[in-house]
């Protein structure tokens, strides 16, 4: 039995990752709803993936934060806390993470061996290149989808789907969060 992977991904209606100009962290939208239901989504055992990039940015966000800030809000800190892999090429550990380790090799091998040996589920938060190509190759069970009700247009970065590959997606699972912002959580499959 191999360990389901969850590509677990913010994004604005416009399908961008991240914005700069005055957009803060979660775009100003969060509540506590949402901040109490993402601490109970990383409350369960499971083991999370980073690319190079997503944990960089991560470690480097950590190191800058101070502890009242939102980027250290408990499900962060939880998910700090929960074993990890990193795959990358160009990273060599030990890493400023409590539990994490370097992968190097093709992402697509390492994360089918992952989901082989792996005795809890596997769940990325962003690294949304990595997940592009774990989807194309057929490893991405779920794709969790937090939709943020803005528009970036102008200010956005990051496409999340910016150069996938076609998918048909199955709705698995939906809820409003804070009465504005959407969770859909899809099982997806390569169109054609």
């Amino acid at each position: 039995m191999t360990a389901t992977y969850t590509f677990d991904v913010f994004s604005s209606l416009d399908g961008f990752g991240t914005a700069g100009g005055d957009w803060t962290g979660y775009w100003g939208k969060q509540g506590p709803e949402l901040l109490g239901h993402r601490l109970a989504v990383y409350g369960d055992e499971q083991r999370m993936v980073f690319g190079a990039t997503t944990y960089r940015a991560f470690a480097r966000m950590l190191a800058e934060s101070t502890e009242e800030s939102e980027v250290r809000d408990p499900w962060v800190t939880r998910m700090r806390n929960l074993p990890t892999t990193v795959v990358s090429n160009t990273l060599r550990g030990p890493l400023d993470w409590p539990d994490a380790q370097v992968a190097s090799g093709d992402a697509v091998d390492v994360v089918a061996r992952l989901k082989e040996e792996s005795g809890v589920p596997l769940r990325s938060h962003g690294s949304l290149s990595l997940n592009r190509t774990l989807m194309a190759a057929g490893l991405v069970d779920r794709v969790q989808v937090t939709l943020f009700p803005v528009i970036t247009g102008r200010t956005g970065t990051e496409p999340v789907f910016g150069g996938a590959a076609d998918f048909d997606l199955e709705l698995i699972e939906s809820r409003t969060l804070d009465g504005h912002i959407q969770e859909l959580v899809y099982r997806p499959t390569l169109h054609g």
